[in-house]
């Protein structure tokens, strides 16, 4: 009978593995995918952070500009139609980024009583950009931003006729500066329009009003969408409230922007960029808050109002006062100091 050879018999056989007895392998750790992609990125990620930061300011005051130049210079004279080619546009893109991109993960609307919440922002969110883009015809760009830098002063007058909440002492006398800078601002405005200053007024209010209720309406975890999500959601739905209005009040406004278009193919171009540059506010501001942070995202945005407000000026050479500017200067000081208020007021709540 043959004996059974054990491993350490057969093993023992080899000579070079005797050989190499007290070897001992070195096997690399397996890099993890964050590092490879720092290895293998063609970009550092602080060129990219300013790259995008840059892209939000070119999309946020492109859109401004090429929406002043087309309602007020080109005589394009159909803000509601404007604006429902922006809802479409997002509403394109939108998918494009979601579904082919995968930029963020879909989300689905779970429930009707979701669907009407989503509505409801919607009608909202229309009411607030047609009045900003009819202000736009009337009002220069400076004036436009320096009222839109109220928005503050209606998200906490809102926040506490809806839900009954109370900011400190300090976060409401921040909030004196920021009216009085824009009085200053009215009074030595040489273009000042009274409708255009009421539909400014407006869009300042509805975008307020639709960060408080859409705090208010998506609260819980089951319907919480992320912002890409919501947009969306809600760039079709505004699209189809914005329907009838554009027929009703602005009449063949299609047949007219396609016979504009074939006399003069620039307008195309302007629309489909228009519309583009639109959709690249939304899409950038995600990058910025996903790369850096909200509160950059904040900051970034009181300093966007005076440099749109500067370049406007060097573009269309709108007449500006002393006094004008010191009334701007006055309410970009007063909402820095409110967002430095809220800061410490969550700081000691927390």
């Amino acid at each position: 009978m043959v004996e059974a050879q054990s491993w350490t018999t057969r093993r023992g056989s080899n000579p070079r593995l005797e050989a190499n007895n007290d070897q001992v392998l070195d096997i690399p750790v397996t890099p993890t995918a964050e590092i490879r992609q720092q290895q293998y990125a063609l970009i550092s990620p602080s060129i990219l952070t300013a790259a995008i930061i840059a892209s939000w300011y070119f999309s946020n005051i492109g859109v401004l500009l090429l929406n002043k130049y087309l309602l007020s210079f080109y005589g394009y004279r159909y803000p509601i139609f404007l604006t429902m080619l922006h809802m479409l546009s997002c509403a394109t893109y939108s998918l494009l980024a979601i579904k082919w991109l995968e930029i963020v993960p879909f989300q689905q609307i779970h429930s009707r009583k979701q669907f009407f919440k989503i509505l409801a922002l919607s009608v909202i969110f229309c009411f607030s950009v047609v009045c900003g883009n009819t202000s736009l015809r009337y009002l220069p760009v400076s004036f436009n931003q320096a009222i839109g830098a109220t928005t503050p002063f209606f998200t906490a007058i809102f926040a506490f006729v809806i839900t009954c909440k109370k900011e400190s002492a300090e976060v409401y006398l921040a909030l004196v500066p920021v009216v009085l800078g824009i009085v200053l601002a009215s009074n030595s405005e040489p273009l000042f329009h009274l409708f255009g200053f009421l539909m400014c007024i407006g869009s300042t209010a509805g975008r307020a009003l639709k960060s408080v209720v859409q705090g208010l309406l998506l609260t819980s975890e089951a319907e919480k969408l992320h912002s890409m999500n919501l947009l969306l959601y809600m760039a079709p739905l505004a699209a189809l409230v914005l329907l009838p209005f554009t027929l009703y009040i602005e009449g063949n406004v299609l047949a007219v922007t396609i016979e504009k278009g074939r006399e003069d193919g620039f307008m195309v171009f302007l629309l489909i960029a228009n519309a583009t540059v639109a959709y690249l506010v939304n899409l950038t501001n995600f990058l910025v808050t996903k790369h850096t942070s909200a509160l950059t995202l904040q900051v970034l945005g009181n300093a966007k109002a005076a440099v749109a407000a500067v370049v406007s000026v060097l573009i269309f050479r709108n007449p500006v006062t002393v006094m004008g500017m010191t009334g701007f200067a006055v309410t970009i000081m007063g909402v820095v100091l409110y967002s430095e208020a809220r800061k410490r007021a969550k700081g000691t709540t927390h």
